[in-house]
């Protein structure tokens, strides 16, 4: 299963007008015009030091070879000099800006090719006394559009128009060259000829890059067509597990980050996707605070299975203890209350989560409120019903947090299987360490069935009180009748011990402010470079 599935820095809300402009195979203007930025910068990176390149060549190999050296060299590094002095300014200058327009992109992409083969162009005629030098111009001219047309996001058709008319200062230069070139030697291409290989070979270079163009734009739109969920536009994927993968999205409409999960049938098999679809719908049902909001679900017509719930900015409880150390018995008891009251809604309505581990219990802040828990993934959660069939009892949850009877007797597992996973929970924020380990899974199953796990007092290094616990050990009791009789009972249990002096209000806040500020700092660093927009305008789900 899928742990701390729904972390993460919340991003801001931008236009979600959806798009469907030559430089996108669908998305939000926004997308659009961030996609098209970002890939015109790595063509004037790329081209910039190409042709820098390029001019370093002719001036060794001229330098080497002096005799060869067309009679207005100087001339053509005027031109391309100036012209790189051009790309380098729109580069670091202009196209650097964050926020430019997506008229302006459109404008450095058109002004990128004809340019460029204007430069080219200019530079053949000037060494027209040089055969070499028309050909060089004509093979950079074919790089320069075909490069343009892997980079750059575009239909066919518009790069079919943008480099034809880039080629129209080339064709003048070649028609200057077929008139006024005279190259030396008998077995020279004589003007006509040369002109018509030149035409042939533009051509070619035209079909190509449109044809480029539109097969990168007709892949990108298989790609945004494979992941049709609903009015959500996945924007990057946030967790993986052996069930499926969870992706941040966003709602078309509503403009709120959301967290989206896939359930591919291959990895959960066909025959439980109707199972997973009742109990997202129990799920969806569930409005405890402290449980995390189903908003939406549904299944593609190619079978995978998606449910939307609320996205959460938050740590979970597994990366919580592995980044920050064993927590204070005051913050361990106020998380456990929390959790407690969202187990009780789902037990009440005949549901148990059956993966409570600390993967699936986020930690976050909710406006003010510090410390703000919610429980997520349900997705092995199993009715309270007599249909306890062999369908039910294959998946067990997470080794080290499973019950003594998941392993013995997977049909009798009921509420108390969550509050001796709780327990466990418990044990690990206080002490960092699991109540049972092992080399294998099977092995710890047999731990959780056959050893008692010690006290939290002997291993841990802060203080536990015994109050806490002696609940926590009763919790790890291997007879579901010894532990606490309901969640709440629990909870109650938990609020009696009062509050300890370990862990307080400003505390929490304080601990917020800066892990605050350290994702923000991580989340500034770190680029998104990719987006996918989905859509689906059926959804077949039915009610059980």
């Amino acid at each position: 299963m899928l742990g701390g599935n729904v972390v993460g820095v919340a991003e801001p809300a931008r236009s979600r007008r959806m798009v469907l402009a030559p430089w996108n195979p669908g998305g939000s203007e926004e997308e659009t015009r961030a996609y098209l930025h970002a890939r015109l910068l790595v063509l004037w990176r790329l081209m910039f030091w190409c042709f820098a390149a390029l001019m370093l060549f002719l001036a060794a190999a001229y330098a080497r070879y002096p005799t060869v050296r067309p009679e207005h060299q100087n001339a053509v590094y005027l031109v391309f000099g100036g012209g790189l002095l051009i790309m380098l300014a729109i580069w670091r200058i202009w196209l650097v800006r964050p926020e430019l327009p997506i008229r302006a992109l459109h404008a450095i992409d058109t002004f990128y090719v004809v340019a460029s083969l204007t430069c080219i162009a200019a530079a053949a005629v000037i060494s027209l006394d040089r055969r070499q030098a028309a050909y060089t111009c004509l093979l950079y001219s074919c790089f320069a559009v075909l490069t343009r047309a892997l980079v750059v996001p575009s239909t066919g058709r518009r790069t079919a128009i943008v480099t034809a008319i880039g080629y129209t200062p080339m064709t003048i230069g070649a028609v200057i060259l077929a008139i006024y070139a005279e190259w030396p030697g008998p077995k020279d291409v004589p003007g006509p000829g040369f002109l018509i290989g030149f035409v042939q070979i533009a051509a070619v270079a035209i079909l190509l890059s449109a044809a480029g163009s539109q097969i990168i734009y007709g892949l990108r739109r298989k790609v945004t067509a494979a992941q049709q969920l609903g009015q959500y536009t996945l924007v990057s994927k946030i967790g993986e597990g052996g069930m499926g993968v969870v992706y941040l999205a966003h709602h078309f409409m509503l403009r709120r980050p959301t967290a989206v999960k896939l359930l591919h049938p291959d990895r959960v098999g066909a025959g439980n996707l109707k199972r997973f679809e009742r109990e997202v719908q129990h799920m969806s049902q569930l409005t405890h605070p402290n449980s995390v909001a189903v908003f939406d679900y549904g299944s593609s017509p190619d079978g995978v299975f998606y449910y939307a719930m609320e996205y959460l900015g938050g740590i979970d409880l597994e990366q919580l203890v592995r980044k920050h150390g064993k927590q204070p018995a005051e913050r361990v008891r106020q998380i456990l209350i929390q959790v407690c009251g969202a187990l009780q809604e789902a037990h009440d309505r005949g549901i148990i989560h059956r993966d409570i581990k600390p993967a699936n219990i986020i930690l976050c802040e909710r406006g003010a409120l510090p410390d703000v828990v919610k429980v997520v993934d349900f997705g092995l959660v199993k009715e309270i019903t007599s249909d306890t069939g062999q369908s039910q009892a294959v998946i067990l949850g997470t080794p080290s947090y499973v019950s003594p009877e998941a392993v013995t007797d997977p049909a009798t597992i009921g509420p108390a299987s969550d509050l001796y996973a709780l327990g466990c929970v418990a044990y690990f924020l206080l002490t960092g360490k699991k109540a049972f380990d092992g080399k294998t899974a099977v092995d710890v199953c047999i731990q959780h069935v056959t050893k008692t796990a010690p006290p939290p007092s002997q291993i841990a290094s802060v203080n536990v009180p015994r109050a806490l616990e002696e609940l926590i050990m009763q919790c790890l009791a291997k007879q579901p009748s010894a532990r606490p009789a309901r969640a709440m009972a629990l909870a109650e249990a938990l609020r009696d011990m009062g509050p300890f002096d370990d862990w307080d209000d400003t505390r929490a806040t304080q601990w917020w402010r800066e892990f605050s500020a350290a994702k923000k700092t991580a989340a500034t660093s770190s680029a998104r470079t990719t987006t996918i927009t989905v859509d689906v305008g059926q959804r077949a789900v039915k009610a059980p």
